[in-house]
């Protein structure tokens, strides 16, 4: 075929590009459904994250990162309620109530100050311990000075006192490890260390030492 043919020859059409308004809608419409779920899903999700024991916690353990782990909850108000990894300083804090193993950390079960402010002692108690006093509880304790009993060849204590108000409960100790007389019991509480003096005094003296649990505020 001569050049001047192939210029005759009829030339392929080009190929147009197809659009359709309706498929542009379309695609807008998908995009804007899924944006839409995106969002939806991010303000529900109202999780915070928060810090969990890694093994159980006793009244005066001292706790630091390595003692904690974090966890993520849903829980309302947790920012306020639990221990943040923010609320954890560099030195550790002191647990003030018992924490079991994976339990959420309550921002009222750690102090900073506590460790240095207070120290345990075990108390051997007249009388059964009430049912309340368990390991966490707030408890005062009471001494009565024994008096003079020559006359009467038998012990007779003085009208009971208190010598420390709202002490904490660590546990309660086992009989079989504590020497005690048959119906009392022996039981191990952190007191402010201002006090301590007055407590082994008490005990010294063979004092006739109580527990009772503490009065709440407002009753």
């Amino acid at each position: 075929m001569t050049s001047a043919a192939r210029d005759r020859a009829p030339k392929p059409a080009r190929k147009r590009f197809w659009f359709d308004p309706r498929f542009a809608i379309g695609l807008l419409l998908v995009a804007a459904s899924v944006a839409g779920v995106v969002a939806i899903v991010s303000a529900a999700d109202t999780s915070v994250v928060v810090l969990a024991a890694r093994g159980p916690l006793a009244p005066g353990d001292h706790v630091d990162v390595d003692d904690l782990r974090e966890t993520s909850v849903r829980i309302d108000g947790a920012d306020g309620l639990y221990l943040l990894p923010s609320d954890l300083p560099a030195d550790g804090l002191v647990v003030t109530k018992p924490v079991a193993e994976g339990e959420l950390v309550a921002a009222s079960a750690v102090g900073s100050m506590l460790g240095e402010q207070q120290t345990a002692i075990v108390l051997a108690v007249n009388g059964e311990l009430a049912a309340s006093v368990v390991a966490g509880s707030g408890v005062d304790v009471w001494s009565a000075r024994q008096s003079d009993s020559a006359q009467t060849g038998a012990a007779r204590f003085d009208a009971p006192a208190v010598i420390v108000s709202a002490a904490t409960v660590v546990r309660l100790v086992d009989r079989e490890g504590f020497v005690v007389d048959d119906g009392s019991a022996a039981v191990e509480v952190l007191v402010p260390r201002s006090q301590v003096a007055r407590v082994l005094e008490a005990v010294a003296n063979d004092d006739a030492i109580s527990v009772v649990p503490a009065s709440l505020p407002g009753k």
